[in-house]
């Protein structure tokens, strides 16, 4: 096994071009040439059309003075004039060229440029099927009565809604003027004002810079309550008090954050709760964290997802992977500070829950993909969909890597360790080789008996889990696995288990360990017993809806259809997608119920399910 000295050391002997970890191969963009240093984006929100259009002003710095073309990243977007100028000098019209399109990175559009302007000015319009834009009408909003808009750029998404380096290597600032009809709220991952009065031109600024997977963008009927001097929640009316009580320990989390990693560099910290459409549980747009409405749980059980949307004020927006091979470095260090969080304000027994929870998904994960997957460095692969980085490996393997090295070195040296990490490297984008540097110069060496090179070495380049990654385990769950077995072996009846004090999480774990199948009548019992079916947490129905299928216990199929037309959230509807999708009978229904529920799903969801259906449809008859 490679040591990390050995590697180091062969990195520096290897041509610049494969040693590179800022390269990114998802990119069309010579950031080594020129690099955009600031972003001005005029554009008007046009409901009817489904368009974004007006300009995108980027101030340019150049690397190499040789160089005399801007190459950018777009998706689908229709460019009508290109401009350039320096300093206050009149803009001068300039050639440009749309390649043609890729379907998985979009058009690179190259601007050819007499000399090095200083600015370039690009007018252009999204196409109503912008892959990082949500059009939703009226009636799919809580409100009923205003139309919805909503971005998701992450992982490279944002080149369908602005012509951009989309590259987490390049990091620049932005301003931006947004025209919506005035009866809609606009609100942008910058500096959104509480008291900003609703009129339909709204202007913007982000002073740090950011990649461009953290553009955000939103619109609609949005009102805004405090949960804190610096935080509160931006929500429809229908919603914003049950958000307000659910995430209250909100600026708790942000004190105790602040009290391991380091002040807050953001100025406000703010919560937007997006319709259930939304793909993801959370996307941590700075300053405006996009949160999905299915963590309101009315308990504050799922408010961990807050707690990891925070952790990304530090682990990922401050300090960024400069490419997504190395996404460990966003999600596994904000799996790992979302635990500790958890853990400062709702105790150690709720984090090793967690965390029991979170690695049986790891392990359900490796079984499912392939070796060279299952590493934290992931080696460069053109022509791959960055998105297949967002899995377990990256949030989980990453975050047991941490904990494991928590565990050798000590609190006393490792939380230290991780704010001089982020203290060290704020604002910029960083690789796996940086990480190891650091972490031989700041812990190896003034610890060298803690862990060895080979160790860590053993995380990042082998796929699996090491046969000495610490184990975390539940006092709880030996409970919840006593229970279960009480049940599945006769027993006990399920109404005489004493489930009374268990949590969403306890919950979570005594489905995961049910059988892969359990005979129809046996599901009528636990739905009799515990109303399984129907619930409103989405935790337990995207483990009860597949087990229900897979045991042909049909009863449950109406509300599995409402569940599946009502959310959009990937993580929890795929797993029903794919129990129905498992037999001819299911992947019937599961097309009617998405025909049903295709116009409220985000495109990013779409994708996913139609991929998951064709794939199906496609398979020969068992």
């Amino acid at each position: 096994m490679r040591c990390l000295s050995f590697l180091l050391a062969l990195l520096l002997t290897l041509p610049a071009t494969a040693q590179d970890r800022h390269a990114d191969e998802h990119s069309y963009a010579q950031p080594d040439q020129v690099r955009i240093r600031d972003l001005g984006l005029d554009l008007a929100v046009d409901f009817d059309k489904h368009q974004l259009a007006g300009t995108a002003t980027l101030q340019l710095e150049w690397a190499n003075e040789a160089a005399r073309e801007l190459v950018l990243d777009t998706r689908d977007l229709a460019i009508s004039k290109v401009e350039a100028r320096s300093g206050k000098r009149k803009w001068r019209e300039v050639e440009f060229a749309l390649a043609q399109r890729d379907e998985r990175f979009g058009s690179k559009l190259t601007i050819t440029l007499p000399r090095q302007y200083e600015q370039v000015r690009i007018a252009y319009a999204t196409s109503p099927q912008a892959s990082g834009l949500q059009w939703l009408a009226p009636s799919m909003t809580s409100g009923g009565k205003t139309p919805f808009m909503f971005s998701q750029s992450q992982a490279i998404h944002a080149r369908s809604w602005v012509p951009l380096q989309d590259t987490p290597s390049v990091r620049f600032t932005y301003t931006a003027r947004i025209r919506t009809p005035a009866d809609v709220m606009a609100l942008m991952s910058a500096d959104n004002d509480p008291a900003a009065p609703r009129d339909g031109d709204y202007t913007f600024a982000m002073p740090q810079a950011i990649p461009s997977y953290l553009m955000a963008i939103a619109a609609g009927d949005l009102v805004f309550k405090p949960i804190s001097g610096r935080a509160g929640v931006w929500a429809e009316p229908q919603v914003v008090d049950k958000a307000v009580k659910e995430f209250e320990d909100t600026e708790k989390m942000i004190a105790v954050t602040e009290s391991l990693y380091g002040p807050y560099r953001w100025g406000r910290y703010d919560l937007l709760i997006l319709p259930p459409s939304f793909p993801f549980g959370g996307m941590e747009n700075p300053r405006l964290s996009f949160i999905t409405p299915t963590v309101i749980a009315g308990d504050q059980s799922l408010v961990s997802l807050i707690a990891h949307e925070l952790a990304h004020s530090w682990s990922g927006n401050l300090v960024t992977n400069a490419s997504w091979k190395d996404m460990w470095l966003n999600e596994g260090f904000t799996s790992y500070v979302e635990n500790r969080i958890v853990e400062a304000l709702y105790g150690k027994e709720r984090a090793d829950m967690e965390f029991v929870i979170s690695r049986n998904g790891l392990k359900a994960e490796m079984a499912q993909i392939p070796a060279e997957q299952q590493v934290l460095m992931l080696p460069a692969r053109v022509g791959s969909d960055p998105e297949d980085a967002l899995g377990a490996i990256a949030y989980d393997k990453g975050a047991w890597f941490l904990q494991f090295l928590e565990l050798r070195f000590g609190r006393e040296a490792f939380d230290p360790f991780l704010r001089a990490w982020f203290d060290g490297h704020a604002f910029q984008s960083a690789t796996s080789e940086e990480f190891l540097a650091f972490l031989k110069a700041e812990l190896m060496a003034k610890n060298p008996a803690a862990v060895t090179e080979a160790e860590v070495m053993a995380w990042m380049t082998a796929p699996g889990i090491p046969d000495f990654a610490p184990a975390t385990e539940s006092p709880r769950f030996a409970a919840v696995d006593a229970a279960r077995a009480d049940w599945l072996e006769d027993r006990k009846a399920a109404r005489d288990l004493k489930t009374s004090a268990w949590t969403t999480q306890e919950w979570v774990y005594f489905l995961e360990g049910m059988p892969e199948t359990l005979a129809p009548e046996r599901l009528v019992e636990l739905d009799q017993a515990f109303r399984f079916t129907g619930t409103g947490n989405g935790e337990i129905a995207q483990r009860w809806y597949p087990l229900s299928e897979r045991s042909q216990y049909f009863e449950a199929r109406p509300a599995m259809s409402l569940f599946l037309r009502k959310i959009g959230r990937r993580k929890l509807i795929m797993p029903t997608y794919e129990a129905l999708a498992a037999t001819a009978d299911g992947l019937a229904f599961a097309s009617q119920i998405y025909l049903m529920a295709k116009p409220g799903y985000h495109p990013i969801t779409s994708a996913s399910v139609e991929a998951l259906l064709a794939k199906a449809k496609a398979a020969p008859a068992q």
